[in-house]
């Protein structure tokens, strides 16, 4: 009997895989392993080929090609296993609301939390659809647990049905996306694919090619603590200089005052005291002579403060974490033909709009692995009002067969 992208899901979410930016090993959480152990695992007992788990993490294996008649492209499907740390993913309590009905939903009844049509319109989507939240405490995982349950039920229904005929297809699954580094130890090479998806995606029918340029910037402020009663002309807060530095950033260029094309300086984390306070910043954009600006202006802001305060003041340290991908994918268009092919057999409406955000699809597509993102079905992302209609789920794991089909039919 074949398990349900449901069971699946269920199964996963029980797991804690937040990520952690702050640690440098990868994965920066041990317990993404005991999910990557599980699911190679379930590989091998469903029987897939060249099941791996490497030392990092990274899950892969193969489902070999059915059909031998025609040279196809290896095609690849990945997703990642970790959750974000902007909110907790520890025992993950999920709440059921069959056949939506279109109002309210309580979350929490002793609170009183609710997530409703007025906040979220699009929930009136899926009015008689069977819901998945979070009880509102945690996050529920669907980014990418999701992502990872439908391309398993693929992977299982093409296993138990060698009758279909199919290409190649390789599976991969990463830890640290969230934390921008799911993609720095994925073997390209030996994953073997020549073109991939990530299942990572929000509604169903979102197909991205385009995503932002990124960065982290992490700034340190030091200052000078002294007892207050006698910190006249000695004192300097760290505190107050952080804010200070924060007022300098372009104050409308943030994530709550921009949409599609724009982009914005994200102070995602701010710690410290008097001594020393630390904020990690992402900056985004999707032109890249608009990220370059960026990344000039918060340098120059830097500069400002140490010759305001004295060198060694402020400490910026920046990192690229990803670019847009549809400079990588602009010679392989067929592949959102594709998937907008097998949406239309499915009477899915196809939402082409550029990602606010990114995937390892766009690192993996620099790496030489050029890699659109398919939708996952969820909402909500990264916080106590995610929420996933089942039948997206069942839908999505349909989509992923068609275009294994539609892959296959191509004339190559």
């Amino acid at each position: 009997m074949e398990t349900t992208v449901l069971e699946r899901f269920l199964k996963y979410i029980a797991v804690d895989t937040m990520s952690l930016p702050e640690k440098e090993n990868i994965p920066s959480t041990d317990t993404q392993r005991t999910l990557a152990a599980m699911l190679a695992q379930e590989l091998k007992d469903m029987g897939a080929s060249d099941v791996k788990m490497d030392d990092h993490a990274y899950v892969y294996a193969s489902i070999p090609a059915t059909r031998t008649d025609k040279k196809i492209p290896v095609l690849g499907f990945i997703a990642h296993m970790d959750t974000a740390p902007a909110c907790s993913g520890k025992n993950v309590t999920p709440r059921f609301v069959n056949k939506y009905d279109g109002g309210d939903i309580v979350m929490d009844p002793k609170t009183g939390l609710c997530m409703g049509p007025r906040q979220y319109p699009e929930l009136l989507n899926y009015v008689g659809q069977d819901l998945i939240t979070t009880d509102g405490s945690t996050l529920l995982g669907a980014d990418d647990k999701a992502g990872v349950a439908e391309i398993m039920t693929m992977a299982q229904y093409l296993l138990n049905h060698p009758e279909i005929p199919h290409g190649a297809i390789r599976i991969g699954f990463t830890p640290d996306e969230e934390v921008g580094r799911g993609a720095d130890l994925f073997d390209v090479e030996g994953f073997g694919a020549d073109v991939a998806y990530t299942v990572d995606g929000g509604a169903l029918g979102e197909l991205e090619y385009e995503t932002f340029n990124a960065a982290s910037a992490k700034v340190t402020v030091r200052g000078f603590s002294i007892h207050p009663g006698s910190a006249k002309g000695k004192m300097r807060n760290a505190v107050l200089m952080a804010m200070e530095f924060q007022r300098m950033l372009p104050e409308f260029d943030t994530p709550a005052n921009t949409q599609g094309y724009e982009g914005f300086f994200h102070l995602d984390n701010i710690r410290g005291d008097v001594e020393q306070t630390v904020m990690d910043y992402i900056i985004r954009d999707h032109d890249m002579e608009k990220f370059q600006e960026k990344k000039a202006y918060i340098q120059k802001v830097a500069r400002f403060m140490n010759e305001k305060y004295g060198q060694g003041t402020v400490d910026l340290v920046m990192k690229d974490s990803y670019y847009n991908m549809k400079e990588k994918l602009k010679d392989h268009m067929y592949l959102i033909d594709i998937a907008k092919d097998a949406m239309d057999e499915l009477w899915i409406a196809p939402v082409i709009e550029p990602v606010r955000g990114g995937t390892d699809g766009a690192r993996l597509s620099y790496m030489g692995l050029p890699c659109p993102n398919l939708c996952t079905g969820g909402h909500n992302f990264h916080g106590k009002f995610e929420y996933i209609p089942v039948q997206s789920m069942e839908t999505v794991t349909k989509m992923l067969l068609e275009i294994v089909k539609k892959f296959q039919e191509r004339e190559w």
